[in-house]
């Protein structure tokens, strides 16, 4: 007799269903490099994490001391047919990654959640002293100075009633229509991606434009 996981993999899709080109967005703390990296291995991809590309030693980032450089590394990375990339540097990724993209995933969590992991993320990160992408260690009390433009928290807070409108009206636009938008509002949705296998009905349920 079979299980009742054996039956539940008979009547769901393998990972391919969501395309061999795929991009994670979201705002900060949402989970992309998390379900990034579970993504690729589900679909045996490499994973591309934007963030390991721009951050260098001391916090400067590429996308502003160098943005022909990150073009560059990002150009590299995925030259490829196939990847699973982590990150949004929007008007970088709409430039060299939307246009071949098949499907992107944007974590819409809300942001009152959003705050709360970043401050248990970063007072985790900075107690530990983990290493970030190689070259760098977390900075906690800063995040809470959200009078001063080096505070994660502030910078949450100042770009996330934007950053969703755009992504919105992006989902909407005719130059994007060959992507496959699929849209988890919950963490809940979000472990959906965790797993190996996806049914049509849940893909679809999170996707509010299917093509």
């Amino acid at each position: 007799m079979e299980s009742t996981m054996d039956a539940a993999k008979k009547d769901s899709l393998p990972p391919p269903q969501l395309g061999q080109r795929v991009l994670i967005i979201g705002s900060t703390n949402a989970g992309k490099s998390t379900l990034g990296t579970r993504l690729a291995e589900d679909l045996n991809l490499p994973h591309v994490d934007l963030d390991a590309l721009n951050w260098q030693k001391d916090w400067v980032g590429l996308h502003q001391s160098d943005p022909e450089r990150f073009r560059e590394k990002i150009r590299a990375a995925t030259a490829g047919d196939s990847w699973v990339v982590t990150g949004n540097y929007t008007s970088f990724s709409q430039e060299l990654i939307w246009p071949r993209v098949e499907t992107i995933i944007w974590l819409d969590l809300s942001l009152g959640l959003l705050s709360r992991r970043l401050l248990r993320r970063s007072w985790q990160r900075w107690r530990t002293r983990e290493l970030l992408w190689g070259c760098n260690t977390e900075r906690f009390w800063p995040q809470l100075a959200i009078w001063k433009e080096e505070s994660l928290l502030r910078w949450l807070w100042k770009t996330y009633g934007t950053n969703r409108e755009r992504t919105l009206a992006a989902m909407g636009d005719d130059q994007w229509s060959h992507i496959r938008f699929i849209h988890p509002q919950s963490p809940a949705e979000v472990k959906a991606f965790s797993f190996g296998h996806w049914t049509e009905a849940q893909v679809v349920a999170l996707s509010p434009s299917t093509k």
